[in-house]
């Protein structure tokens, strides 16, 4: 079976000559029969090239929050952009911007990029001027960007064997092309491992700049931090002079009108946005406490971009941030994301398949599992292959979570509750046909 209608399989087919394996990022490839060419997004939906309709969670990986589309923010757009895109000096806009960011999640300084990836990069810069210190910690499973320092152990890392033991645990290259001494700066541990953590930082603190972590694996089916792990991070940062570099590309502006920061009740010395930030525009930035910002001085810290706060992403932010601010967008996708959680755990129960559905209503995750997963190598002990077929059931059904279930169900404000009673229909049709084939 292939999700490749006769029009989506030939312009697939043009991309390939010109664009390597079809797809501008990997992540968008599912081979040569699955993957997808799509000419429209409007609220929850989108069409490929054969006029199939999905209702999408995927929604670009996250950065969806309201909706495809979505009126406000096209006509923002559409109003800068007649006014011109990029300028070499500070607009209006940007100061209105900062002031939302600010006002919204409580930190006291912002900087604007254009990618989560330029965010993280830039922050972990900013940790290592204010420290002068070089290393730093991440977390097994954790997705911190396109740069070599980051591309250490994340969810692409699906062979146990690579990540070293529990107790010894190895920063893993996931992509060709990395140095070698680059690991030198890295140290990855187990995520929810409080033993491991104190005494990796008690052993190695003089050395270590940042601790930069997801508050919830939103690259490993959303895992959530166990309770006081986030505090426990926060504890040890005070206390050994380390920059605490809490990562909200996926869960800022997601999980609260605050992000995890509020979710949590947890603050951050930097904090990294992106994805939710825009609705879908390309649009970041770094936010902190003033002390460790202020480290930005021109002429001795390189922070900056020739399209950082654009007249584009930045309008783009605006008006969402407007409309979330306005409007119960967070109360209204928890609503929708509460009753999809319910109903796939409840047709799952029914149908005898061991499971976890887990993180929260705006970005959940479901496991096939008898144990629920408090770490990445919890994950990889689920059973992926069933999940998968699951999940491609659903997509060759027109309901479009991602086939890979390391990343979770994003929801946006457009969805409806007939979208959610859909949605549930095709899951316990999708999990029958694939029982059956078993």
């Amino acid at each position: 079976m292939s999700m490749q209608g006769p029009k989506t399989k030939a312009l697939y087919e043009q991309a390939k000559q010109l664009i390597p394996y079809g797809v501008n990022s990997n992540f968008r490839y599912w081979g040569d029969d699955d993957t997808l060419v799509i000419v429209k997004g409007e609220g929850a939906y989108v069409w490929d090239a054969d006029g199939k309709r999905y209702i999408d969670y995927r929604l670009g990986f996250g950065p969806v929050i309201l909706g495809h589309a979505y009126p406000p923010v096209v006509e923002r757009v559409r109003e800068a952009a007649a006014n011109g895109t990029v300028f070499a000096w500070t607009t209006p806009a940007e100061i209105e911007l900062a002031q939302r960011i600010t006002r919204m999640t409580g930190v006291e300084m912002v900087r604007l990029s254009n990618t989560g990836t330029e965010a993280t990069m830039h922050a972990l810069r900013l940790a290592r001027a204010c420290t002068g210190r070089e290393r730093f910690i991440k977390f097994e499973g954790a997705y911190h960007g396109m740069y070599d320092y980051a591309l250490y152990s994340t969810a692409s890392s699906n062979q146990l064997k690579l990540l070293g033991t529990t107790r010894h645990p190895r920063p893993a290259p996931v992509s060709a092309g990395i140095p070698r001494r680059i690991d030198e700066y890295v140290i990855s541990l187990p995520f929810n491992d409080f033993e491991r953590l104190e005494e990796t930082i008690t052993a190695h603190w003089g050395d270590i700049a940042a601790v930069l972590f997801e508050p919830i694996m939103g690259n490993a089916a959303s895992i959530m931090p166990r309770p006081g792990f986030l505090e426990k991070i926060r504890e040890l940062c005070d206390r050994y002079g380390i920059v605490m570099i809490m990562d909200e590309v996926k869960t800022g502006f997601r999980v609260a009108r605050g992000g995890a920061q509020e979710y949590f009740g947890v603050r951050a010395d930097l904090v990294t946005y992106a994805k939710a930030l825009g609705n879908g525009f390309p649009i970041a930035a770094i936010g902190g406490k003033r002390d460790v910002m202020m480290a930005a001085e021109p002429g001795f810290f390189a922070l900056g971009g020739t399209y950082t706060g654009n007249a584009i992403g930045t309008a783009a932010a605006n008006a969402t941030l407007e409309v979330m601010e306005k409007e119960p967008v967070i109360e209204t996708i928890f609503k929708r994301g509460e009753a999809l959680m319910d109903g796939i755990a409840e047709i799952l129960t029914r149908m005898d398949i061991p499971h976890v559905v887990i993180g929260p209503p705006s970005m959940f995750g479901v496991i096939i599992t008898q144990e629920e997963p408090y770490d990445f190598r919890g994950y990889l002990r689920s059973d992926t292959e069933l999940s998968e077929a699951i999940f491609m059931e659903l997509n060759y059904r027109g309901v479009q979570p991602d086939a890979d279930n390391r990343e979770p169900w994003f929801l946006c404000y457009s969805l409806s509750e007939e979208d959610v009673a859909e949605t549930l229909q095709v899951f316990e049709d999708a999990v029958l046909a694939v029982k059956k084939r078993l």
